[in-house]
């Protein structure tokens, strides 16, 4: 089959795309960019056809045979880094396409937009893990904690921040708690000293579990799960309590835990604005947790104010990529 890539618009100066199965073999990038140096940025096309190869090598050797598809350029995002997308040949309509393109709520015309947050939240079960964002009780994905409940799904392990003093009107980890369908919470403050409503309540009895995580060594256990990395070796934790049982090593005459990355089903994120491919804007505190929190999890669904057509948000100002997200609900 053949292997089409669609490389930079000011790359590719009218040639819309070309095929790559001459650039498949081993040694060949280099020749390729030499024979195609009319097209100006020969650096910039390298690396391009580099990822590119990488990538479908990479997917070639999973799946185990010779993939016909199309490579899409998406942009550049964060530290210039190229975005990617690999899209099956039978269906063209890049930006329609994502892990869970089959859950019956998402359909082609819908793409990545889901009508209800229980039903962006279609396959989850019993025993998830779910990374939750939001920071300081400000920032929680609410209707998707909302949807949480209503799937009834229980013995649920959340990494979050923790929950917050309860408000009037709004509905937050203490409550998932308090309805028993949280078996474990990872969280750098599990609980509000002054107030700790159900999830202390649950602890003292022994009805829930609590694994509390510095909260710099819960964004890097994230952030390497999101990377692919199996561990970092941190200094944060050494001599304490939280080193006991790790592996310990010696860095530059200082003493590194050994922490492992941490992955999940699910992440549910809140954010201001996306548009219809997935890409993200946040607003204020928005910006901690989840860019961190998209990249480690299996499906990562986002709560935002507001979809906008490809195009309609202003691309310097997007810090989470559409290839990390794979559901969008607007908030109620």
């Amino acid at each position: 089959m053949d292997l089409v890539l669609i490389p930079p618009p000011h790359i590719i100066q009218g040639k819309p795309e070309f095929s790559l199965t001459k650039f498949f073999g081993v040694g060949r990038i280099a020749d390729s960019c030499r024979l195609h140096s009319n097209w100006g940025d020969g650096t910039y096309l390298s690396v391009f056809l580099a990822i590119a190869r990488m990538v479908l090598r990479h997917s070639a050797a999973s799946r185990a045979k010779r993939i016909d598809g199309v490579l899409v350029y998406l942009g550049i995002g964060r530290y210039n880094s190229l975005l990617l997308r690999l899209v099956s040949a039978s269906d063209r309509r890049w930006n329609q396409v994502s892990p869970m393109i089959n859950h019956p709520e998402n359909t082609a015309a819908k793409g990545k937009v889901y009508s209800t947050a229980q039903s962006a939240l279609g396959g989850i079960a019993d025993g998830a893990s779910v990374l939750i964002a939001g920071f300081a009780g400000l920032g929680a994905p609410q209707s998707l904690l909302r949807g949480l409940a209503a799937t009834g799904v229980s013995e649920l392990t959340l990494i979050c921040q923790g929950a917050w003093l309860p408000q009037a009107g709004t509905f937050g980890i203490d409550d998932l708690v308090a309805a028993g369908q949280v078996k474990k919470m990872i969280s750098p403050m599990p609980f509000h000293p002054e107030s700790g409503g159900a999830v202390k309540e649950l602890w003292e009895l022994g009805k829930l579990e609590l694994e509390v995580v510095p909260q710099g060594i819960l964004a890097e256990r994230m952030r390497a799960g999101g990377a692919g990395i199996g561990g970092v070796f941190l200094p944060t934790g050494a001599g304490t309590r939280f080193a006991e049982g790790r592996e310990l090593r010696i860095f530059d005459g200082k003493e590194h835990v050994l922490e492992f990355a941490l992955n999940a089903d699910f992440a549910l994120l809140r954010a201001k604005e996306a548009d219809t491919l997935g890409n993200l804007v946040y607003e204020g505190t928005g910006r901690n947790w989840n860019p961190t929190m998209a990249m480690a999890a299996a499906v990562t669904v986002a709560e935002v104010d507001q979809v906008k057509d490809p195009g309609g948000i202003n691309p310097e100002l997007v810090i989470t990529q559409a290839i990390f997200i794979d559901r969008l609900v607007l908030a109620a």
